[in-house]
């Protein structure tokens, strides 16, 4: 291959475009390097998601140059997700920002762009933590300035950053001890790390390396929860990560950032010109947004349960991303329902009992204010209550009425089952606040059950848990693990079921073995003959059982 000597602006897009690709085949690589006891999301989903929108904006916008650069600074902006998506947007924008200033894009123009790119993402979070994905991308752009004046080809230049950033990523565990804990290297860095070595496969087509790979048991980051020296709450121990979109005047963002800091950490804010895409993790849902109200006007609002991402699959849905919303009955008396269900058999059956719209959600799809507004507008009655059937959409669903005109009242249901039972308490005539108020405490007598698959190893109340066990949850979390799908449905079962019971009812998931089922069956029918037993086909992803025990 011929020596380049610098780069054209459509090589810059065919790095982009081998950059978006890196991220989908290593993804699983990324993630697995994850090790913090309430982890981040996933690394790996998380950038891939924010290259997939500089993608798009690529495909749909105008062959120029300075569409090109705004594609990139747009689109990473808007697909950012995570803490780690959020800081390669604004890698990326300052990236754009730079080159769109060259004329041409030669090792001096490079060095000057990773310089800007690492000052951008170092600005954009409050608390740089070193051994992260900001130090790679800092020891990188040093190694350039360094080199830039050097009278080098465009190749060499490349590897040395190439070795430059493997050197830095090994040295991020001795900067960051849950990372030595580990053994192994930052996520974020590891997927810097592929950017550099998209840049030198454009210039002369060497191989990309591929990220590390780990197998991380969390239970062994005990000590990263305790409490800091001054008190405060370890970042580990902030439950909920809290991100949206945010229109304001720059003027109000130090404020914003002031009053973010007195709640939360992990605090990104980045964007200009009136948008900012906004990341905290927080015990505090609802100051979290309504710091973002008294700025200027939050919207795509996505909330995480850091907690529960030791157990599930990351959403692989984009912030607003965007949910089906199916209206099978669009008019009612008064109060209409609108309900956030996965899986065809399960809407299949709430549309069955009355609900007016339904918006696809659960565990592994988290709709946003957006999708749960359209759903809202898409059904003629003044009044509304909301089913969001998992306990990371009630906060999302609660910021609904402040956004319409119409009275928007939240059922907190936290399962399937408890949407079922609190739609038995519906009555279409009655106001939203009476339903509401019936709703809840019927949702509240059902007593709820969940099995799924463990993604990672943790310590639980019901003991370890190795990825890939099954795991039994009710409201308060993980009480049964076993290995075996069958032992985990029993048991769980049989944990769950009282004497005063007198219904069971099993709502099958997509990938549900019918020799389980009938095992169920037949103990429920030997065991506690006095039940009634009724079984429904949902076609919900990740859980192959919901039960709901009345």
């Amino acid at each position: 291959m011929e020596q380049l000597k610098s780069f054209s602006i459509k090589q810059i897009r065919d790095v982009i475009i081998k950059y978006d690709e890196s991220l989908k085949n290593y993804c699983e690589n990324l993630n697995s390097l994850n090790v913090y006891p309430v982890p981040d999301g996933d690394t790996g989903t998380n950038m891939s998601f924010t290259l997939k929108s500089v993608i798009e904006e690529l495909d749909n916008n105008e062959d120029t140059p300075e569409a090109q650069w705004e594609a990139i600074r747009h689109g990473s902006l808007m697909g950012a997700r995570g803490n780690s998506g959020v800081i390669l947007s604004q890698i990326l924008r300052g990236l754009a920002d730079s080159f769109s200033n060259n004329t041409q894009l030669d090792n001096q123009a490079i060095a000057e762009a990773l310089q800007h790119a690492s000052e951008a993402a170092y600005a954009s979070v409050l608390k740089p933590v070193e051994g992260t994905i900001l130090t790679v991308s800092r020891e990188i752009a040093e190694k350039a300035q360094e080199l830039a004046t050097n009278d080098m080809t465009l190749t060499m230049f490349l590897s040395q950053l190439v070795s430059e950033g493997e050197d830095s990523l090994n040295r991020t565990p001795d900067l960051l001890p849950v990372l030595k804990d580990a053994n192994v290297v930052d996520a974020g860095g590891a997927g810097y790390l592929l950017l550099i070595q998209c840049f030198l496969h454009v210039a002369d087509g060497t191989d990309i390396k591929p990220p590390p790979k780990a197998t991380v048991n969390v239970s062994n980051f005990n000590a990263s929860r305790e409490a800091n020296d001054d008190g405060a709450l370890d970042v580990s121990e902030l439950r909920y990560e809290v991100m949206f979109f945010l229109d304001a005047p720059e003027s109000k963002i130090d404020q914003f950032k002031v009053e973010w800091q007195e709640i939360g950490d992990s605090i990104v804010v980045v964007g200009g010109d009136g948008l900012y895409n906004c990341h905290i993790h927080s015990n505090d849902i609802g100051e979290s947004i309504e710091a973002g109200i008294r700025a200027g006007r939050p919207y795509e609002i996505r909330v995480t349960d850091l907690q529960d991402e030791l157990f599930h699959v990351e959403d692989h849905i984009e912030i607003g991303g965007g949910s089906e919303i199916i209206v099978p009955n669009p008019s009612s008396e008064n109060t209409a329902v609108i309900a956030v269900v996965a899986g065809k058999g399960i809407q299949q059956i709430f549309a069955s009992m009355g609900v007016n719209a339904i918006v696809a959600g659960g565990q592994s799809m988290n709709p946003s204010v957006k999708d749960l507004l359209e759903a809202v507008e898409q059904i003629q009655a003044k009044e509304i209550v909301i089913l969001p059937n998992n306990k990371n959409i009630i906060p999302v669903s609660e910021q609904v009425d402040h956004q319409v005109d119409k009275s928007v009242m939240v059922v907190p249901t936290r399962s399937i089952p408890e949407g079922f039972s609190a739609l038995l308490a519906f009555d279409p005539a009655a106001d939203a606040e009476t339903n509401c108020q019936s709703m809840t405490t019927m949702a509240q007598s059902v007593v709820t059950g969940e099995i799924t698959q463990a993604v990672r190893d943790s310590e639980t109340d019901a003991g370890k848990v190795r990825e890939g066990d099954w795991i039994g949850l009710n409201r308060t979390g993980v009480i049964v693990a076993r290995t075996n799908l069958n032992e985990a449905a029993l048991d769980l079962l049989e944990t769950l079921i009282g004497d005063e019971h007198e219904i069971v009812t099993i709502i099958e998931g997509q990938d549900c073995p019918d020799e389980v089922t009938r095992d169920l069956l037949a103990w429920l029918s030997n065991e506690k003959p006095e039940i009634e037993v009724e079984v429904h086909s949902g076609g919900q992803p990740l859980y192959p059982y919901y039960f709901g025990i009345e």
